[in-house]
């Protein structure tokens, strides 16, 4: 996963991405939207069922959702 260190993610508090049951995912999906290594991010994060917070500009459940669709 060498992409990772090239993550937008990398830069910005790791907190950002990991918010707490009402907050809101939107700061941190900003910062998915702008990034390099979306796509590598977010083919990961659907194949990892086990993943929590933001990857790839999506929720563990938006991320479920897709996986279903799939």
């Amino acid at each position: 996963m060498e992409w990772v260190d090239r993550g937008s993610c990398s830069q910005t508090d790791p907190e950002a991405f990991f918010p707490e049951v009402g907050q809101s995912s939107a700061a941190a999906k900003k910062v998915c939207s702008r990034c390099e290594v979306f796509t590598e991010c977010l083919s990961h994060a659907v194949a990892d069922a086990a993943l929590t917070g933001i990857w790839g500009g999506t929720t563990a459940r938006e991320r479920r959702l897709l996986r279903e669709a799939a």
